[in-house]
């Protein structure tokens, strides 16, 4: 499209959604929003902050550049993915998937001790928050598992199979966590659904809460904020009232929950839900012992903090998020996926306010901490693709040589 330098992003996706036919309900629709919601976009009276909602424009508009809807045509390219498989280990998670067999005998010597299940999916948990390449290590791992536990669901009946959908499930929340940004939403739908509903078969209130956490997330990355805040609410509505002497893993969903909201609040702009969700969070991290962190969520005392970070950083209060990251001490959360995202908020935090020296040296941090985390996450791309586009020339060197290690182009 041959723009004139000065339109702005909301003319572009105006004169975009024009040249190729499309109404203004159709483009909305087709980005999961109403339009209303697009009409402000265009008309500049709302700005889209969202990089999960610009690449769904570009794609729906067919544009393999962002740059054609943002306007920023030096730096870096960024590509619109318009196909399906973005990683070397999505076909075979897909085919695992996808490819669900109804036969009960096709994997005869399947292991079907639901306890074995469950510890293959909590080790697997273990290696997602430990590894820096998690998506490729776990990735590797989750084909057998996901044909496993379906089996095992299969082959047995009663309190055993109960507990083989409860690590049937776990294995799916898994699923949407290593495949999430590469997968094809189709794919990241059905993760989400499975998990939930072989809770809901279990009948057992923590994973129902646990696979509503894991639906929350692919409904707030693909644009459909009020109903990720339904499902989480309804999730802690329902697990509510079993928390009284109940394990301390309940009360870490319950709190993991709380945190979801406060971030979904927070992209939204509502800044008093944001925080009055944290603070339920933060209460809950109060009642756990000092040391406690969920083996999924790694919901606990340092995620609270970090997740203070992450609402002032989407509300736009830079000064806030890094006074609070200043307070903070990473090495006492023992998940590297974790901290290379608190590096990529305080990044994001520093490129709010110009500091583009800060922000290269955190994002290296975090590059260092959790290549595939920054690799395979948008908000973590985007903050590379800003900083090779803004850098001085001092920085040129060392900002291409980050932009290329995540996969950004530098051209």
């Amino acid at each position: 499209m041959d723009s004139p330098d000065e339109l702005s992003t909301g003319e572009r996706i105006r004169a975009l959604r024009e040249s190729r036919g499309l109404t203004r309900p159709q483009l909305a629709q087709l980005c999961g929003r109403g339009p209303e919601w697009l009409k402000k976009i265009e008309t500049g009276e709302r700005e889209l902050r969202s990089h999960t909602l610009l690449m769904q424009l570009a794609a729906a508009l067919q544009v393999s550049d962002l740059s054609v809807i943002t306007g920023s045509a030096d730096g870096p390219a960024q590509p619109v993915p318009l196909g399906r498989i973005a990683h070397p280990g999505m076909p075979e998670v897909w085919a695992a998937v996808m490819n669900r067999s109804l036969a009960p005998s096709l994997r005869p010597t399947a292991p079907t001790d639901p306890a074995l299940l469950q510890g293959r999916a909590d080790q697997s948990w273990k290696l997602w928050h430990k590894s820096g390449y998690n998506r490729s290590e776990v990735g590797a791992l989750l084909p057998d598992l996901i044909r496993d536990g379906e089996a095992a669901v299969r082959a047995l009946d009663g309190d055993q199979r109960r507990a083989a959908l409860v690590a049937l499930s776990d294995i799916y929340r898994l699923t949407g966590q290593a495949t999430a940004y590469i997968a094809p939403a189709e794919l990241a739908w059905v993760v989400a659904d499975r998990a939930l509903s072989a809770a809901q078969d279990a009948d057992q209130p923590a994973a129902i809460a646990a696979a509503a956490w894991n639906m929350g997330n692919i409904l707030r990355e693909t644009a459909y904020p009020e109903e990720a805040l339904r499902v989480v609410n309804e999730a802690a509505d329902l697990i509510r009232p079993h928390l009284d002497g109940a394990p301390d893993d309940w009360r870490g969903i319950y709190g993991a929950l709380q945190l979801h909201a406060a971030v979904t609040a927070a992209r939204e702009g509502r800044e008093g839900d944001a925080w009055r969700y944290w603070d339920k969070g933060d209460q809950v991290a109060k009642s756990l012992p000092a040391a406690y962190v969920h083996a999924s969520t790694v919901f606990g005392r340092a995620n609270v903090d970090f997740h203070a970070v992450s609402v002032a950083t989407d509300l736009q209060k830079s000064a806030k998020a890094l006074g609070l990251a200043d307070d903070i001490d990473p090495d006492v959360m023992p998940s590297a996926e974790r901290r290379a995202r608190l590096w990529v908020e305080v990044a994001r935090g520093h490129l709010q306010r110009g500091d583009r020296t800060a922000a290269l040296h955190v994002m290296q941090k975090a590059h260092k901490i959790g290549a595939e985390t920054v690799r395979y996450t948008p908000s973590a791309r985007q903050a590379v693709a800003d900083l090779w586009r803004s850098a001085p020339r001092a920085m040129r060197e060392e900002t291409a040589t980050l932009a290329a290690a995540v996969g950004v182009p530098a051209s």
